[in-house]
């Protein structure tokens, strides 16, 4: 159950042939222009004139979703009092994977998220964890939890009750099923909208992928994903911009820095969690 799950791997910023421009290129090619990696490969040598092998792509997004992930994880949303929440699904080697999102309805940003092989509690958990964290575990007055009918999302409210006691107590707003048969199904109805169009637009950049060998794969994409979703992918919500406006990140200018400043704030972010855990 833990939340910051690192990779064991070790990881490299030493180039042996390209330098990170190159890196940052081959993530605008297949995360924000959705392009498989072959196509990633193929656009490189066919625009640029680099010849980086489709299997070097991922090694380079596999690397970037390590640095990226402390950052977008443990960035200060400042999230609002009405967060809804819904689980799709994806294919790995051929069988059914879930992602759950967890996302603010005000500022639409993606607040938890989790790639998981089976449709339990313990997903669901972990994911409302990664939300939980960035109000410091403390329910603010008027929250709500706006989810759909299924068991998982009262099952972790009763846990985290259990865990952190009353300041941790909420009840889960239910949307059920397609038609709006009751009153309180007519109103969060909206809100539940939202989080459909969410998934929508994920698995749309999914389907170039045709599914994932893993499900480490997955959780990488869908770090990167995210990462995108958030902090640079335009959005008609916040005026054709960015949800969160990091100074940082609007100084790069083009695609390819904004992607190299995020890894270098993630890799910030790696430090300052090192450093609080030896102290």
């Amino acid at each position: 159950m833990k939340l910051d799950n690192d990779s064991n791997r070790i990881a490299t910023f030493r180039f042996k042939k390209y330098d990170a421009n190159i890196m940052g290129l081959c993530l605008t090619l297949h995360v924000n222009l959705q392009l498989s990696l072959r196509k990633t490969s193929q656009a490189l040598q066919d625009l640029y004139g680099f010849r980086v092998s489709h299997q070097q792509v991922a090694n380079y997004c596999k690397l970037a979703a390590m640095c990226v992930r402390p950052f977008v994880d443990h960035y200060d949303y400042k999230p609002g009092k009405t967060w809804t929440a819904d689980e799709t699904y994806i294919k790995v080697r051929g069988v059914k994977t879930f992602v759950w999102f967890i996302m603010d309805a005000v500022s639409r940003s993606i607040i938890g998220y989790r790639a998981s092989s089976n449709r339990s509690v313990g997903p669901c958990v972990l994911a409302m964890r990664m939300a939980f964290n960035h109000i410091k575990n403390i329910i603010p007055k008027g929250f709500r939890f706006i989810a759909d009918g299924y068991s998982a999302y009262p099952l972790a409210a009763q846990q985290f009750l259990e865990h952190f006691g009353n300041k941790m107590k909420f009840k889960i707003t239910q949307v059920l099923g397609l038609t709006n048969d009751d009153a309180v199904t007519t109103k969060f109805r909206p809100y539940k909208q939202l989080i459909e169009r969410l998934n929508r637009t994920y698995k749309a950049s999914y389907r170039h992928t045709n599914g994932f060998d893993n499900l480490e794969g997955a959780n990488y994409d869908l770090s990167l994903w995210v990462a995108y979703y958030n902090f640079l992918r335009p959005h008609k919500h916040a005026n054709f911009k960015s949800l969160n406006q990091v100074p940082q990140i609007e100084k790069a200018g083009t695609m390819p820095g904004k992607w190299q400043v995020m890894m270098y704030l993630g890799q910030q972010q790696m430090l300052k969690m090192q450093s609080q855990t030896e102290a």
